[in-house]
């Protein structure tokens, strides 16, 4: 009897729940479930800071508190490489999450923007983010006559300025117009704010690291650099405007904290390229291409990880939409980082190998032609293809007798060309250096500034610095051979003109920057007719 009674009480229970359950239910029918909140995005881009040039990575005579925590605050990068090596077509490659060689006039230097590629912070700007830029956003080139009304990153919060501490450090006063921008957005609106720091791009206060106080003898020179005081100086001057960039970066980390957006935004610092010196800046070897990398976000992402994984810069377009909760982009080459940051890959690797590529830089050879090469970085090897072997990478030397021993200009017709090589950046005391005392050290000279062969090959692990081209070793034959035929086949398949038969369309393409008095063609903002591909008409 007890048995039956209990059964009897259980039954009613069970329907007194479900009744109560359905008039919840009911009750509450209209009411949807409120979605996680936006985040906000500060995306944070230096001017030619090559990995591993902050402090956090152990690197001597730079220090980056701001960058230091936001990597202690979320995830450290080793592995982050931009697109190219070079400022605007690395800044249109993020932008569209797509490899260079897909983006037509904006994967070269300096040249358009065509309005017909999709940028993140429009579909951001779309789906209710307030967005705005200070500093250096997509350039240099021109977009104005490509069909823009206004920078491919957005809107220009750039009215504020200070007295920087050297004469060659930008006026702008980032923090302030950060917060210009941040008052300016509605109450509980997510932000997009790209921070783009002129620094440390070229020119330099010469002496201006010494004379803040810095020990040049613990200043980091990577080995296919000569380690003399004139080098050591030279990149003092280059650590204090990383430390500048970084500086303005902590006082908008702290604005954040105080009105209590910190824990839901993310932060992303990272660099365009790699740093303004040879073998560098508009190379494919390492130090042009791998650029420090970190990423916090207190909300989601779990504190003090280091990945070592392969990481493309084309990756943070795909990852800032998909954690806006926006559509995606049409074409987009780059592969999200957001289970890599929340930590749901299951310890699979991002990726197993990064692709970069560069064509022209500045105007550096006769007839404005470019130097194309492509490449393929895996976890240990780094192999490049340079395209065009017969040109110089650095840009042609000087006309025969217009150089003086010591680097002077002896004619007055070739002062526009100046001391040559003009894809490495001007000026600069390390490039005059090596250029006077080239003897001294050839085989750095060599890879800095002499012709390379059409295969290179490093052993990352052995070689970090790209010393020692491995391509033509006997016992290195089969994995350059697989490397080369794995970038080719990637390559094509992306549409690259390089490996389609009409890769000299990048020759056409107008520059905007300073033209020089090399001979051939060198009319600015005009494209070069005879290296249009038949039947290929671009906008002019």
């Amino acid at each position: 009897m007890k048995t039956r009674h209990r059964c009897i009480f259980t039954i009613i229970v069970i329907f007194a729940c479900v009744g109560i359950c359905v008039a919840f239910k009911e009750k509450n029918k209209s009411v949807k479930r409120a979605p996680d909140k936006r985040p906000n995005i500060l995306f944070v881009i230096s001017d030619d800071q090559s990995y591993p040039y902050a402090s956090i990575y152990g690197t001597t005579g730079v220090k980056t508190p701001a960058f230091d925590e936001v990597a202690r605050s979320g995830v450290l990068f080793n592995n982050a490489f931009v697109a190219a090596p070079q400022c605007s077509p690395s800044r249109a490659a993020i932008l569209t999450g797509r490899n260079i060689w897909q983006l037509e006039e904006a994967g070269t230097h300096s040249s358009y923007f065509p309005k017909k590629f999709q940028v993140f912070t429009n579909v951001l700007e779309n789906s209710g983010y307030w967005i705005g830029y200070t500093g250096k956003p997509w350039a240099p080139g021109n977009w104005k006559n490509a069909g823009w009304t206004r920078n491919p990153v957005g809107p220009e919060f750039d009215d504020k300025t200070l007295q920087p501490p050297t004469k060659d450090i930008a006026n702008l006063d980032y923090f302030e117009n950060f917060v210009d921008f941040y008052n300016q957005k509605k109450d509980h609106e997510p932000f997009f704010f790209w921070y783009g720091g002129y620094e440390p791009h070229r020119t330099y206060a010469e002496g201006s690291g010494k004379n803040a106080g810095k020990n040049i003898m613990k200043s980091f020179v990577p080995k296919f650099l000569p380690s003399d005081t004139v080098v050591k100086s030279d990149i003092a001057d280059y650590d204090l405007e990383i430390e500048w960039f970084d500086q303005q970066l902590g006082k908008m980390i702290n604005f954040l904290r105080q009105k209590g957006e910190l824990e839901n935004t993310i932060i992303v610092v990272t660099s365009d390229n790699g740093m303004p010196f040879p073998s560098a800046k508009a190379n494919l070897m390492e130090y042009g291409t791998h650029v420090p990398l970190a990423i916090s976000w207190p909300a989601k992402v779990k504190a003090g990880r280091i990945c070592n994984d392969l990481i493309s810069l084309i990756d943070l377009a795909p990852t800032f939409l998909q954690v806006a909760g926006t559509d995606t982009m049409h074409g987009i080459t780059g592969k999200s980082l957001t289970s890599l940051l929340l930590n749901n890959n299951n310890n699979r690797p991002h990726r197993t190998y990064v692709l970069t590529g560069r064509e022209r830089h500045t105007h550096a050879r006769p007839d404005d032609l470019g130097y194309p090469s492509r490449a393929i970085r895996t976890k240990d090897f780094l192999y490049i293809m340079n395209i065009k072997p017969d040109l110089w990478p650095a840009g042609n030397p000087p006309p025969d007798n217009a150089m003086s021993a010591d680097g002077t200009i002896k004619s007055k017709e070739n002062k526009s060309i100046g001391i040559g090589y003009k894809d490495i950046d001007d000026p600069s005391p390390t490039k005059k250096f090596m250029i006077k005392y080239k003897d001294e050290f050839p085989a750095l000279f060599e890879e800095g500034f002499e012709k390379r062969p059409a295969d290179q090959l490093f052993d990352i692990k052995r070689d970090p610095w790209c010393t020692k081209n491995l391509a033509d070793k006997p016992e290195y034959v089969v994995i350059k051979n697989a490397l080369k035929d794995q970038l080719k086949k990637l390559l094509t398949q992306q549409g690259d003109p390089r490996m389609l038969g009409y890769g000299d369309i990048f020759d056409s393409y107008p520059r905007f920057g300073l033209m020089r008095n090399w001979p051939g063609f060198k009319e600015k903002g005009e494209y070069n007719p005879a290296y249009e591909p038949k039947g290929m008409q671009e906008i002019k």
